[in-house]
This record gives structure tokens, C-alpha cells and sequence, in this order.
């Protein structure tokens, strides 16, 4: 055998694999993924829909046992999402949308993943649970379940009802001018609140039947929204909002958006204030949980102390009380089906780790007591109440496992489909990510979580992962959105080929307090939160075990605008980049106004909205980069990209895409999911480590 030059022979060594690899991108693809996990009025009843491998549907499963049962029988990966899952009043059946894309614009337009000739339905479909046979009700979406079994769904901003017994053809419940945006029943089903957008302002109606006029409560030149009937349907809450465009104020210097309660007596229109949010940037209006769960008091979700929280308003005295103190936020509030509960997931916990991880709460109302239901290294979320009992339902995960339905009870805790996950599913081999921070060049703390797996070179190529949203936070464990599911698999897939994985939770996210997810020059007006990955970058560059030279990013959405300027603004530390379905050309963001009025920073937002797009650096942009983009995308308009390339073919600059027809922000497509993952791994691969 003839012998290999010494230097040849450290060559190969180099342009070996890292690590032997053990799964792949397919596989840790094979993730269980639940969702629209509800809980029946009455009884103990559950049920969900499941996304395996793009194969959709509905399950239930009801007490003592809780096994669950396969409801619908969508076998393939066709894109077509299942959503807005409901029980009806008595429990005897279960009504959802199949098909749209309900995580972005348009959700009611179809989806059409698959490229057929003809186009897919937008339809809502039931169940009877009796019989076990599921079977399409109308072409239609928005819907809601009232007492009786009512269902009433809104098309082309109308009220339509529909029969779930199949007897009656759909038909318009009633006429109206403007644009129905809201349901709700009143306890006992005998009336309907709604509202209705007519231009600058939104009244709250009530329908009756078709022989008594529309009774509009306590009308004005404002915006009523989020309407909630008393458990005895006497009274009625909402919230009322500016109504109008205003005047033509800076667009540079943050403003509070103020909001307020209103309690109406139904009977007689006349609504009154009941509680005004501070006049602070933290006490500004954003849509949360509102609920009138009994006759004493309302419960809400907002902002004002500086973190998510919960408080009840006592409607007598109009004190208000937190229910949920401290530094953390609720999100995925719900009540129990007995109103007695509120329910939550909180970033909170003994570990400091927990701050980067869901668990789950309840607070009683009649005493206020604030219990923490699961606690540890999991993840926790979408926790509902079932029946009148102490059970509970949520998704769990852990760094390895993905989400699946898990119930609580009085006997513990049970997780169910266990048994249905892959043999292939490399569960075993998934690293856990570990908490890390580090300081942006303004000082502020930023967090994110380190992937690596041990052994392998001394000096390792490395990746910064930037996810969308951007009010989003990832976790120490598998995500529950579906979206960051993917790119959590992403990054374990990374982490299996030899990469330094590091995902920056950067500001604009969720998690870490008001200021941290509304920082004062953000976005458009400044893109102050690029420090926050240039930062990372840095953090990466200086471990030990993390090749300087070899640094790329990678990110989807607003991680793709984020990924466009590091690529741009800095390449000498991003080598190599992937820009998935990225915002790039924030100019348009104002646009030229008509008439007289114009702000007095106008031409000074525009000026900074284009210097915090990446096209005013192309210049400096010398890094590859790999661009990746659906022609079906609700969210970011596939034009960003499209104009991004011109430039880039106008400039000479070399670059690499590919372009999925007929899919949307979301890969609908779970084969397309796992072609974009290892389209975004083989590039990093071939620039970083071959």
C-alpha cells in the first residue's frame, strides 16, 4: 500500500464529516405535532388534531381511561390544515375547519400545496361522536357553536347559519351594512353579539330574530371589540378603542394606544366606563384574554405592570386585582367549562432555565389561589380544563420528545400516543440545548439556547439561528407553534452534523418583559434588535470550541430580514447565510400620504426605514447566501425576494435559490418542510465545513 503524504493525509482528516452521523433530516422531520386540544362543555371529554408527517386529524378521547380514537381519516400529506376545533354545547359532537392557512393573511383562501388542477375547499366539517363519522357541513370558515347546537359562520362579512343535522340548507341569518368580525351567543342562545366594522368606527349589535330591530349597545364614534355576555345574559362587556385615523402625529416617537372596559346593561343600550388602562406605553392596547366568568367580576389579560398578566375587575367596587404577579408572562388563557378556573402557561419556575420553558397554572377564583400544575425541564402548554374535576389536559414536550397530549389527574399524570411515535424518530440522540446569554453593545441582556454535540473537531463551524414573528420566543425544548417545531428539528439536525448551534432570542420577542418585546427604535425605525444577532455572532466566534472563520446564519420570515442584514451589514463574521421567505425592502412601510396633512418626521421614517433595510449595504454583502421562498405566501409577500434577486442579478452579485410553487409561509407540505431543512443544511454544510 502506498503511503499518504502527511499533508494529504491531515487534508482528508479535514474535509471529513465531524461526527458519524446517526439520523437524518427525515427523521427528526417525523415530530408528533398537536393541536386546537379542547374540552367538551360537559363531561370528560377531550379531543385534538395530530400533524403526522403532513397527515392531518381529528382525535378524542374521553375519561375514565382517556384513550384516544382516531376521528377523521386524512391519509395524506396534502397541505390542508385542520383548525378552530369545537365541541358543540352538549358535547355529542365535534365541528372544525379543514383547509386555509389560519397562521397567516388571507387564512380563508385555500391552499393548494399539492399543485392539483383543481383547487382544494375551504370547508367546515363535524363529527358525531355517537356514530363516528365525520362529513363535510358547508364551504366556510369563522364559525361559531351556541346553545341548542347552533352554528353560525361568517361569509363575505355576513352571518350565515348552517344544521348540524343536515336538514335545513345554509342560509344568511341576517342583512347588515359593513363587516361582521365577531360572535357571540348569549347563555342561553336566544340572542347573538356582534360586531361590525363600518370604516373609522365598530358598533356592538345584538340580533334577536328576525322580526325585532338590530339593538345596537351604547353606540359611538369608536371601536367596540371582544364583546362577553354575564353568565345570566343581563349584562354585557367589551372593549372600546379610538375610533378614526387621527392626526398626522410623528411616526418616530412611540405613543400610547389607550383602551377601556365597559360594562352595558343589555336590556337598555346604556353602557358606563368600569376601568381605563394607564396612560403608559406599557398600559397600551393589545388583543388579550377577556372573560366574564361570573356576575361578580371580569378577568383580562394586560400589559401595564410591565409583564403579561392576568387580573380580576370587581365589578361593584372597580378595584382591580393581579392574579398573576411577577416577572414572567401568561399566554394560552383559558377558562374552565364551569367558569370556577382560569388556566395558563407562564415562563416561569424554580430554575432559572424556566424563564426559557412553558408550565402550567391555575388560579382558583373564589379564593384567588395561584397553583403551578407541572413544574421541571419540560415544556407545557394549551392547557384545558375537562369537566367540573381537578383534570387537566396540555401538550408536553422535552429537549428530545415532541408535544403530546398529556392529562393530570387526582392519580397523576398520563401522556397519550405515546406509542405512536416513529421507530425512526431519533429521540434518543437529540441533544438538550443549554440556557446562555450575553450582552448586546447597548448592554441589554439577550438569551438564547446553545445546540452542540459532544466530541468531534476542537475548532467547530457554528450557526446562529434567528426565528420570525418576531414576537416569538424559543425554547430549551421543542416548540408548541408548528413553525418553530420545524426549525427546533432544524437545529437539532445542525447539531447532528457537527455545527455550533446558537438560537438568539433577540428583542421584539416575547418572555422578557415590555421593554424587551417594544424597544424603542425597532424594526423600520432603526432595526435596533440587529444587534442583538451581530452580538451573538460574537458570542459564538469567542467559545473555545467554535471556529471564528466558520460562522453562518440562518432564519425564516423575520429571521430572513434579520439573516438579509447580518449578510449585508457584516459579513466578515456571517460567512454564509439562508434567507427563508425574508422581509427585505422596508421603504414601503410608509406610504405617500395624500393631502396636506403630513407627519412632521415623515421624510425622516422613510430615510430610516430604508437604512434598516439590508438593500442600502448590497455593497458590502459578500457572503453566500441561499434564498428559499413559497409563490403562495401569506405572510411575506414573495415579492420580497423576488425584487431582492433583480437587485442581485442587476449588481452581478452570484447568489442561490429555489422557489416551491403552490405553498405557503407555513409549508403546508410536510415534504416541503423537510426539503427546505435540508436545502438549509447542505448549503451551510458545503460553505462551512466542506
Amino acid at each position: 500500500m502506498k503511503r499518504i503524504p502527511i499533508f494529504l493525509l491531515y487534508f482528508l482528516l479535514l474535509s471529513q464529516p465531524l461526527f458519524s452521523q446517526s439520523f437524518t433530516m427525515e427523521q427528526v422531520g417525523k415530530f408528533s405535532f398537536p393541536s386546537e386540544l379542547t374540552a367538551s362543555p360537559v363531561g370528560e371529554k377531550i379531543a385534538w388534531a395530530m400533524n403526522e408527517q403532513g397527515k392531518r386529524n381529528v382525535y378524542f378521547a374521553e375519561g375514565t381511561d382517556f384513550q384516544p380514537v382516531k376521528m377523521t381519516q386524512f391519509n395524506e400529506d396534502d397541505g390542508q390544515e385542520i383548525s378552530n376545533l369545537k365541541f358543540t354545547a352538549d358535547g355529542n359532537w365535534l365541528v372544525f375547519v379543514r383547509g386555509g392557512d389560519h397562521g397567516g393573511g388571507n387564512a380563508s383562501s385555500t391552499v393548494n400545496a399539492l399543485n392539483m388542477p383543481n383547487l382544494p375547499k375551504v370547508e367546515i366539517w363535524k363529527i358525531n361522536l355517537d356514530s363516528k363519522t365525520a362529513e363535510p357541513v358547508v364551504e366556510g370558515d369563522d364559525f361559531v357553536v351556541g346553545p341548542q347546537n347552533q352554528l353560525l359562520y361568517l361569509k363575505n362579512g355576513q352571518v350565515w347559519k348552517a344544521d348540524l343535522s343536515g336538514e335545513e340548507k345554509p342560509a344568511q341569518l341576517f342583512q347588515i351594512k359593513g363587516n361582521v368580525n365577531s360572535l357571540e351567543f348569549s347563555p342561553d342562545g336566544k340572542k347573538l353579539a356582534f360586531t361590525i366594522s363600518r370604516g373609522g368606527h365598530q358598533l356592538l349589535g345584538i340580533y334577536a330574530n328576525q322580526e325585532t330591530p338590530i339593538h345596537w349597545i351604547a353606540p359611538s364614534f369608536h371601536r367596540y371589540s371582544q364583546p362577553k355576555w354575564s353568565p345570566d345574559g343581563s349584562q354585557i362587556a367589551f372593549i372600546k378603542t379610538l375610533g378614526g385615523s387621527g392626526a398626522a402625529l410623528s411616526l418616530l416617537e412611540p405613543r400610547y394606544v389607550p383602551w377601556e372596559i365597559w360594562l352595558a346593561d343589555v336590556e337598555s343600550g346604556k353602557g358606563a366606563l368600569l376601568w381605563k388602562a394607564p396612560e403608559t406605553l406599557r398600559g397600551s392596547y393589545r388583543y388579550g384574554f377577556f372573560a366574564f366568568p361570573n356576575e361578580k367580576e371580569l378577568v383580562f389579560e394586560s400589559y401595564h405592570e410591565g409583564w403579561q398578566h392576568l387580573f380580576a375587575l370587581d365589578l361593584a367596587s372597580k378595584n382591580l386585582q393581579s392574579l398573576t404577579s411577577g416577572e414572567y408572562m401568561v399566554e394560552q388563557i383559558k377558562l374552565s367549562p364551569d367558569g370556577k378556573k382560569v388556566i395558563f402557561s407562564g415562563n416561569t419556575g424554580t430554575a432559572k432555565e424556566d424563564l426559557d420553558r412553558r408550565h402550567i397554572g391555575s388560579i382558583d377564583l373564589g379564593t384567588k389561589k395561584l397553583t403551578w400544575e407541572t413544574s421541571g425541564s419540560g415544556i407545557e402548554a394549551y392547557p384545558v380544563a375537562i369537566g367540573t374535576t381537578e383534570k387537566l389536559a396540555y401538550f408536553s414536550a422535552t429537549p428530545q420528545r415532541s408535544h403530546l397530549v398529556t392529562v393530570k389527574t387526582e392519580k397523576g399524570t398520563s401522556l397519550l400516543q405515546e406509542l405512536s411515535i416513529p421507530s425512526d424518530f431519533p429521540q434518543s440522540t437529540l441533544v438538550t440545548p443549554k440556557q446562555v446569554s450575553f450582552k448586546a453593545p447597548d448592554g441589554t441582556t439577550v438569551y438564547g439556547q446553545l445546540f452542540e454535540k459532544e466530541g468531534g473537531a476542537a475548532k467547530k463551524p457554528s450557526v446562529v439561528f434567528i426565528h420570525g414573528g418576531p414576537q416569538r420566543q424559543m425554547l430549551l425544548g421543542w416548540s408548541y407553534m408548528d413553525y418553530y417545531s420545524n426549525t427546533y428539528a432544524y437545529n437539532q439536525y445542525l447539531a447532528e452534523l457537527g455545527f455550533v448551534v446558537l438560537s438568539v432570542n433577540y428583542r421584539l420577542g416575547i418572555g422578557y418583559g415590555y421593554e424587551f418585546h417594544r424597544p424603542a427604535y425597532g424594526y423600520y425605525q432603526g432595526a435596533v434588535e440587529y444587534q442583538d444577532i451581530k452580538a451573538g455572532g460574537e458570542f459564538l466566534a469567542a467559545l473555545s470550541q467554535v471556529d471564528p472563520d466558520k460562522i453562518g446564519v440562518y432564519g425564516g420570515s423575520y429571521g430572513g430580514y434579520l439573516t438579509a442584514l447580518a449578510l449585508a451589514r457584516d459579513s466578515e463574521l456571517f460567512k454564509v447565510g439562508v434567507d427563508i421567505h425574508g422581509v427585505h425592502d422596508l421603504d414601503g412601510r410608509y406610504e405617500l400620504p395624500e393631502g396636506y396633512e403630513v407627519a412632521p418626521d415623515y421624510e425622516k421614517a422613510k430615510e430610516i426605514a430604508w437604512k434598516s433595510s439590508p438593500m442600502p449595504d448590497l455593497a458590502t454583502w459578500k457572503s453566500p447566501v441561499l434564498f428559499i421562498h413559497s409563490d403562495d405566501d401569506r405572510n411575506v409577500e414573495v415579492s420580497q425576494t423576488t425584487d431582492l434577486i433583480r437587485r442581485f442579478e442587476e449588481l452581478g452579485m452570484p447568489y442561490e435559490s429555489v422557489l416551491i410553487p403552490g405553498d405557503t409561509h407555513h409549508w403546508m407540505k410536510w415534504e416541503n418542510m423537510i426539503e427546505v431543512g435540508q436545502l438549509t443544511a447542505d448549503f451551510l454544510k458545503k460553505h462551512l465545513m466542506n
